[in-house]
């Protein structure tokens, strides 16, 4: 140990260090400590200078050596956590199921979680090979668990993974259970409070075909046009895309069990890959991360191209159309299948939709013009899945049909309880199919619902900060000085409300901020929940009019103007 580097470090970093250092963590681990003691010490600041959050649902960051990296010391914390939550509310014999993505660690870290509740007397069942997030969802509640876990980090960028813990029900944690299970993991920081278990133990199970053929025969009768899938499936073009990661091991076949058997692949992307080297944000949010699929789709004459990201909760789509290639957000994914649901399907008694509060309004409209209900939610899938809870524990309530948010995630039907890209993959393309049997795309089932319900236009821009404590403390300030200065006027428009939901109203208390406009429309503002950034989300519309597109173009200048204006705001 190099003691004069480690006295130029703040008291409260070196005695962690030291802990590291001193307690019976691996050789492997402290020779890296004392590498970054002395080549990088600022990085080694970064490391330690507090505990890797363990969230609301799990938690995600930076991996590497250290409190506040992911590693196989917080991931053993995290779940020795759960075990002793599970086992103080009366679960000490409880069965958990754990899935993992293609990132680097993601197999490790959950064969780590298993030796853990395993030691802790628990049935382990666990995917021999990578698997979808949804489907650990699904397995959760096939093999009656009372939890799961699911090691990902969704599409942040390679050097990042986390880990998602789910209830009995196959949704992510809620009050009291998180907090419940965040209080037991922040009591843990030594390797010897840890129980382990060989991997051979008995109570580790492996997880394969069986739940991949269940979950496949569950999501078979959601399909809106059998028929005519089966008929007509194998006329439409798909292109798809894994982003190396976990959705090649069932969208295609998925897709085939639903009669869409001309399906073809990005090749270099549907390779499991955690350093995701043709896409270093594997996101199909990004236009970069979709770029080799878009050359494909418009050389080769594809009508759908799909991307779905690592561990197969979201999903991308791009449409080919005479003019070229046009990506759909997420708002306008999730509005287009909210109305053909309706359409397509004999909606339930006190048929019930849920998006989230940063979601476009068009999916209201479209939900409410078929006389079903819409519900608000806060940002997050877990919330949607909730309700979905709440509605199947109150004989006569609400009966969930669909539900979905602007970040590209949506469900359809209850198989599963987060959003689940396999079956939207799946749903996307029959919609794709059904506009292609009227010669139209995607676009022109949306422009024709613009006719009918107005021009909805979103956008959302983001103010980034470091991952870093000061980066941290800075974006919060920002909030705080926000919240305290509320704008009156914007664009020479007044605010007419301004909603802050860390005071009591309908939903949970979050740190959200909402503002209404008098011309209608609305802007959100909120940090991520897993990333550096503050996100501000914009909603304009005008009525439609017989030039579609001037009305598209009125609306979408309208809200860059927006986005623009409250960033510039945000950042005094």
């Amino acid at each position: 140990m190099n003691t004069t580097a480690l006295q130029k470090l703040s008291p409260d970093i070196q005695q962690r260090v030291r802990y590291w250092l001193e307690k019976n963590f691996d050789d492997e681990t402290k020779q890296e400590i004392n590498g970054l003691l002395e080549k990088d010490p600022e990085a080694l600041v970064d490391a330690f200078y507090t505990s890797l959050s363990f969230g609301t649902g799990g938690m995600r960051g930076l991996m590497g050596v250290g409190s506040n990296r992911m590693n196989v010391y917080t991931v053993r914390w995290a779940t020795q956590g759960l075990a002793n939550y599970l086992v103080k509310a009366g679960f000490s014999d409880a069965a958990v199921a754990i899935g993992y993505d293609s990132r680097h660690n993601s197999k490790h870290f959950a064969h780590e979680a298993a030796r853990v509740l395993a030691g802790n007397g628990m049935t382990v069942y666990i995917f021999s090979e990578l698997r979808p997030t949804p489907l650990v969802s699904f397995a959760c509640r096939y093999h009656k668990c009372q939890a799961a876990i699911m090691v990902t980090a969704s599409h942040n960028p390679p050097q990042y993974n986390g880990y998602k813990v789910y209830w009995s029900d196959g949704a992510q944690v809620l009050p009291p259970h998180d907090t419940g299970i965040m209080a037991e993991v922040k009591l843990l920081n030594d390797p010897d409070q840890v129980k382990l278990a060989p991997l051979s133990s008995p109570l580790i199970h492996l997880m394969g075909k069986e739940v991949d053929e269940a979950y496949l025969e569950a999501i078979t009768p959601l399909q809106l046009w059998p028929e005519l899938s089966k008929d007509k499936g194998s006329s439409l073009k798909i292109l798809y895309s894994s982003l190396h990661g976990t959705g090649i091991t069932m969208v295609p076949e998925a897709l085939k069990r639903f009669g869409f058997t001309n399906v073809d692949f990005v090749d270099p992307q549907v390779i499991p890959d955690g350093d995701f080297p043709t896409c270093k944000k594997p996101n199909p949010e990004e236009k970069a991360a979709l770029q080799l699929g878009i050359d494909k789709l418009l050389k080769e004459g594809h009508d759908i191209f799909i991307a779905t990201d690592p561990d197969c909760d979201r999903l991308g789509v791009v449409v080919r159309t005479k003019h070229g290639a046009t990506a759909l957000t997420g708002n306008q994914i999730i509005s287009i299948a909210a109305e053909y649901v309706c359409q397509a399907r004999s909606l339930p008694n006190k048929a019930a939709f849920v998006k989230t509060i940063v979601t476009s309004e068009l999916f209201r409209h479209v939900v409410e013009s078929h006389k079903a209900t819409c519900f608000d939610v806060l940002t997050g899938f877990k919330y949607i899945a909730e309700k979905i809870r709440q509605w199947e524990s109150t004989p006569g309530s609400y009966n969930f049909v669909f539900g979905g948010e602007e970040s590209y995630g949506c469900l359809l039907g209850t198989v599963v309880r987060d959003k689940d890209a396999v079956i939207s993959s799946c749903l996307l393309s029959e919609i794709a199919l059904y506009a292609k049997e009227q010669n139209k795309t995607l676009l022109d089932l949306l422009d024709d619902m613009f006719m009918r319900y107005g021009v909805f236009v979103e956008d959302l821009i983001s103010v980034e900060f470091e991952e870093t404590k000061e980066g941290k403390e800075l974006m919060q300030s920002g909030m705080n000085a926000l919240r305290t200065n509320e704008p009156k006027t914007i664009l020479n428009h007044a605010v007419v409300k301004c909603s802050d939901l860390l005071k009591p109203s309908d939903l949970p208390k979050s740190d959200v901020l909402i503002f209404e406009l008098d011309d209608g429309s609305k802007v959100v503002i909120r940090p991520s929940g897993t990333e550096p950034r503050i996100k501000i989300y914009i909603f304009t519309k005008e009525a439609p009019s017989k030039d579609l597109e001037a009305s598209k173009q009125a609306a979408s200048s309208k809200a860059k103007a927006l986005a623009t204006a409250f960033k510039s705001l945000f950042a005094i």
